[in-house]
């Protein structure tokens, strides 16, 4: 089969590798018909999450259609149609038992390396890294699907690809961000970060009652999807001052809740913060940009909420400690427990409460994922989302 490669930083082959086959009773095989390049891809584009080899299969937001199952899964047959969920959970564990499916004690089979980064491991993932469980990601034209009698959802009506897709990542972490915030009418929710994560934030924000939602980003093209997505306000950070114009926008308060869709590779302004973080990520002496973060701490009210679903993977400097604990502002954050959000999410799609598809701005072959990864990466022609065709 053909399978997006990861070579090296900046460096992605398409080639010929050996077809996925059942290795354990609760596995699946499936025929990927759509796929997509994630905002959470370029950190492993560009060569900030560690743990990655030569050959590596990307990609773990996928779909397709199940070819084949072991003896142990139940709830699928050949011919299903499903979405597959990025995280790897048994749905056995404690974690699994209590809905923290991202934190599954059984998937990760290279557990004892993310320990010694982040002190416990959580689940697997697809195609991202083998810190995270070495796992052959889905841009490719199959995959290998662990427990699958747990992590896929079958699509049973005529929805097209593009509708559920992001039903596999983006979708539920962007609600999930929103619903962390516990919204109450009248709040005001501030979003840094207008790529598709901080679109579908904004979304589930209004859905879930919120009064003003602020877009914060430096492109046009995504605050115009922001505006599409429900956002009441938007912000270019390289035009006015983030935290004064928040206060503005607010009478001085700040937002109720603040989300930070942006994760490790943050830009700002330039000035000597943003070029202290550069000089220090590049030479590896911290592993994140934190400045979306940094603000969004520093511009929430007394008492609010910042809710963290941008990816980061190890240390930064400068972290507003401060001010998160002197003003009881209350931090959630976790990769998103994905099987408490499929399906209700999929009945949002079936009655009309959003079309996902609205974030597609590229449909690709896969044999050009290089050239997406590039593209979406240098925000050509103004790429907000590449679906990769197998």
């Amino acid at each position: 089969m053909l399978a997006n490669q990861w070579m090296g930083k900046e460096d992605l082959e398409v080639n010929e590798v050996p077809d996925p086959r059942i290795l354990n009773d609760r596995d699946a095989i499936v025929r990927i018909t759509s796929t997509a390049i994630c905002g959470s891809d370029l950190h492993l584009y560009d060569g900030y999450i560690p743990t990655m080899r030569k050959g590596d299969i990307l990609g773990h937001e996928f779909m397709g259609e199940v070819v084949e199952v072991g003896k142990g899964v139940g709830n699928l047959r050949a011919g299903d149609r499903v979405v597959v969920p990025f995280t790897i959970s048994c749905g056995a564990c404690l974690s699994c038992s209590r809905e923290l499916f991202s934190l599954c004690e059984n998937s990760n089979p290279n557990h004892r390396i993310a320990e010694k980064v982040m002190g416990h491991s959580p689940a697997g993932l697809f195609g991202y890294s083998h810190m995270m469980g070495g796992y052959p990601g889905g841009q490719a034209q199959y995959a290998r699907v662990p427990f699958a009698d747990v992590g896929p959802i079958k699509i049973e009506d005529g929805l097209p690809d593009e509708q559920v897709l992001f039903l596999s990542d983006i979708f539920p972490t962007g609600y999930m961000g929103a619903e962390m915030c516990d919204i109450q009418p009248g709040d005001v929710v501030a979003v840094w970060g207008a790529g598709p994560v901080g679109q579908f934030a904004i979304a589930s924000a209004k859905m879930l009652g919120a009064e003003r939602v602020i877009a914060i980003d430096r492109f046009g093209y995504r605050l115009d999807k922001a505006r599409q997505a429900g956002a009441t306000d938007v912000l270019d950070y390289e035009e006015v001052t983030v935290l004064e114009a928040l206060q503005e926008l607010t009478a001085g308060r700040g937002p109720d809740a603040c989300i930070d869709a942006v994760g490790m590779e943050a830009h700002s302004a330039i000035g000597p913060l943003h070029a202290y973080d550069r000089a220090k990520q590049a030479t590896r002496l911290e592993t994140e940009r934190p400045h979306a973060l940094r603000e969004a701490i520093m511009a929430c009210r007394n008492g609010g909420t910042v809710s963290i679903i941008g990816v980061y993977g190890g240390l930064m400097d400068k972290f507003p400690i401060g001010s998160l604990m002197n003003r009881s502002l209350t931090v959630r954050t976790g990769q998103t427990h994905m099987q408490r959000y499929m399906r209700p999410l999929l009945d949002r799609i079936r009655n009309g409460d959003i079309d996902p598809s609205f974030v597609v701005s590229h449909t690709m072959p896969l044999t050009e994922a290089p050239e997406g990864f590039r593209m979406f990466r240098d925000k050509q022609d103004e790429c907000n989302k590449i679906v990769l065709k197998p």
